[in-house]
């Protein structure tokens, strides 16, 4: 078993482009359920209620990067309608078949929609969003190639952005083994749930990555269920 002091680059199976979208539907679900019940969605709604208090704006752009089967867009314009809050989402995934079930999973939230892009190759003069997400896809990234993405959020959000990872921990690793035997269906998501923690973050990792944004200000919280929400704001004025 891994002793947890650094990350794992152990490669997800479900990040396999050639799985079947069928499957693939069931372990998107699997993961949505797992991320209701422990809380994740409501976590980042929350950092994005706070991040956007004061600002007045008659209606925000919300770019969620690696958006998966669209859940966390369909949870915050959930949130936005009952807040009276105008939203356009966008939802940026490099896995057709993921884009395919997001959009078919949201035919009734038209304030989103979906692109298949490599978000580094965005613009910010080409979409610039207020507020962009990175909910559970950090830590599919390697450490050297962390930077680089953090560096584009920073100059893609014009208000901030808002992270929400997982805490690298034994003891969540065999929690998790607990949980997914019982509340988990397919062995993918089970699998690559263990995975995934051996691949989050501890908060000194965090702290570092945040220092390379001086020009940001930076909140870092751990969250039960073993989660890391980290919220960048832009000190300039938005």
């Amino acid at each position: 078993m891994s002793d947890f002091l650094k990350r794992s680059v152990e490669p997800e199976l479900m990040d396999d482009l050639s799985l079947d979208q069928t499957l693939l539907k069931k372990v998107l679900l699997d993961i949505d359920h797992a991320n209701r019940f422990l809380n994740g969605n409501n976590l980042t709604i929350q950092a994005l209620d706070s991040l956007i208090s004061g600002k007045n704006k008659e209606s925000y752009t919300i770019l969620d990067m690696g958006c998966g089967d669209g859940s966390m867009l369909r949870a915050v314009v959930l949130w936005a309608r009952k807040q009276n809050i105008g939203i356009t989402c966008i939802g940026v995934d490099l896995n057709d078949k993921s884009l395919e079930i997001a959009s078919e999973e949201s035919k009734h939230f038209p304030e989103i929609q979906y692109w298949k892009q490599d978000i580094l190759q965005l613009k910010p003069d080409k979409l610039e969003c207020d507020i962009l997400l990175c909910t559970l896809t950090m830590h599919h990234f390697k450490n050297d190639q962390i930077p680089q993405f953090l560096e584009q959020f920073s100059k893609l959000s014009r208000i901030g952005f808002i992270i929400n990872d997982l805490h690298r921990s034994a003891l969540a690793y065999q929690l998790f083994k607990l949980f997914s035997a019982i509340f988990i269906r397919t062995d993918i998501a089970k699998s690559d749930g263990l995975i995934s923690i051996k691949s989050g973050f501890k908060m000194n990792e965090l702290l570092a990555l945040s220092k390379n944004l001086p020009k940001m200000k930076h909140t870092i919280n751990w969250k039960w269920a073993f989660r890391y929400v980290w919220v960048a704001q832009q000190k300039r004025p938005t």
